[in-house]
């Protein structure tokens, strides 16, 4: 039979005001947190999953619970802190607030095998995994030389090929299996923070970054070969992976090895509440120059109408490839450089290149930035010893001219070294600082909302606790009315 919700909202504001009235008709029992809680859902319209929900359902078979109840208990589920499911099955049966907050009459409430039938509804492939549980081992992610420095990328594919690969590659949202979980999070709360000016989906600041989830304490795989039964104890045959989508990676804010994903997520970067815009999850061993072009250009074909206009990445990304892509797609980059690629540059015999892209002359002195000219895309500094009216102080100066020696920096030459707005300028500094929004948003889902919590053993289970997750981060940067309309409600009625 499929789903049927006829009173949509309306009918679970009405159902909710009723049982509140009947459990709680003392209200300052519950307390002020809970209170901001029930507000959110209360006013929370899921009538879309309702709609959405009804093709994946048969119309034999008995009545099934109501989409909408299912996942507003499951959102609630990770807002109050339950990580499993078989615990928060038990805790609906026995409080009457988790029940009828969910839109369940006490009494009568789903059990664990529900939420899991339902949570495989949102998944749109038959397996649990993205690839094959049998594959080949994968080159290990070496431990970096430097304490406190990320590990070097194992990927086979340089960034300049990958790039124009995906960049030309066409990606459907019905051909992924996480396809359903995107369309419910987009619709009922990403298109609603746009809608209420959280986000400029036309004048885009993007800021990216990758963070680990740990899964597991350890990799477990297992010998599908005969080797071992002769003697060949080290042979590199295809192993049985039991999840097959993770692997080893280094975490470099904690010098450990960890088994798990690496999850890269998109967040406008002038957003209000740091709000997430798009996530994925790779292997571990995913670097995120390559984790960053697999998001990006998913999200580009994902969400068409979204107009990037500023990507704000670290030094993982600083690669020559990002920014001629930036200069034809008419991004500005705000990307930090990374040592390790070199910047101490000749320029013009006489100069170099400081390690903030200003350049340095034979005297040692740093030259002062002189304005900038973006229509030839080009820099301009000048001697910071000389004066129009005095000439130059320098005991060795590189110019007779009173007004100093003047250097050039093009964009042309090296668009990687010389930005505009220059690395040293106020400017850059400003807009880059607004890249920790998105180390904020990885922060706010694994500490407030217990992400690596789940202890899952398939993709399906973490893109579900993902998703939900980042709907949760947009509820909670919605602004709600000031005073209680509900609490206001029930005391009428007292």
């Amino acid at each position: 039979m499929l789903p049927v919700n006829s009173g949509g909202h309306s009918a679970y504001q009405d159902f909710l005001l009723e049982n509140l009235r009947k459990y709680y008709p003392n209200l300052d029992s519950i307390a002020r947190s809970t209170w901001d809680i029930i507000e959110r859902f209360w006013n929370l319209d899921l009538s879309f999953t309702d709609e959405f929900m009804k093709s994946k359902y048969s119309v034999f078979g008995p009545k099934p619970r109501t989409p909408s109840c299912m996942q507003r208990s499951y959102l609630l589920s990770i807002e109050f802190k339950v990580s499993s499911l078989t615990d928060w099955a038990a805790q609906l049966k026995i409080n009457p607030l988790y029940a009828i907050l969910s839109g369940f009459e006490f009494g009568d409430t789903p059990g664990v095998g529900t939420f899991y039938d339902f949570l495989s509804r949102l998944w749109d492939s038959d397996e649990s995994h993205l690839s094959s549980h049998i594959h080949p081992l994968k080159t290990k992610v070496k431990k970096p030389k430097l304490k406190g420095t990320k590990a070097d990328s194992i990927e086979k594919v340089t960034v300049e090929q990958l790039l124009p690969e995906l960049e030309n590659t066409i990606f459907h949202i019905d051909e992924q299996p996480y396809g359903s979980l995107f369309k419910l999070y987009k619709s009922e709360f990403l298109d609603l923070s746009v809608s209420k000016g959280l986000i400029n989906p036309k004048s885009l600041a993007l800021a990216g970054d990758g963070t680990p989830v740990v899964t597991s304490h350890r990799e477990r795989k297992h010998r599908i070969c005969d080797c071992a039964t002769k003697g060949i104890t080290d042979c590199n045959c295809d192993r049985y992976f039991s999840q097959p989508d993770c692997d080893i990676g280094w975490v470099s804010s904690r010098d450990c090895w960890y088994h798990g994903y690496d999850l890269y997520m998109l967040v406008a970067s002038d957003s209000y509440s740091d709000l997430p815009v798009f996530p994925l999850l790779s292997p571990a061993s995913k670097h995120d120059s390559h984790g960053f072009l697999h998001t990006f250009f998913r999200m580009k074909n994902f969400l068409p109408d979204y107009r990037v206009n500023k990507l704000l990445l670290d030094s993982a990304h600083d690669a020559m490839p990002y920014y001629e892509y930036c200069k034809r797609a008419s991004i500005t980059p705000f990307i930090d450089l990374n040592w390790k690629r070199g910047s101490n540059l000749p320029y013009k015999n006489d100069f170099t290149i400081g390690k903030d892209g200003v350049p340095v002359c034979r005297a040692g002195h740093r030259m002062n930035h002189d304005g900038s000219e973006p229509s030839k895309y080009r820099i301009k500094f000048r001697c910071p010893l000389a004066s129009r009216k005095y000439g130059c102080s320098c005991e060795h100066p590189c110019s007779e001219s009173k007004y100093g020696r003047t250097v050039h920096l093009a964009m042309k030459d090296n668009p990687r070294l010389f930005n505009i707005p220059p690395r040293d300028s106020e400017e850059w500094k400003l807009e880059y600082n607004a890249r920790t929004s998105a180390e904020r948003s990885n922060k706010r889902e694994k500490l407030y909302f217990k992400l690596e919590d789940g202890r899952h053993r398939s993709t399906k289970m973490w893109y579900c606790r993902l998703y939900h997750i980042l709907m949760l981060q947009h509820l909670d940067a919605w602004d709600l009315p000031f005073e209680s309309a509900l609490r206001k409600l029930i005391l009428q009625a007292a």
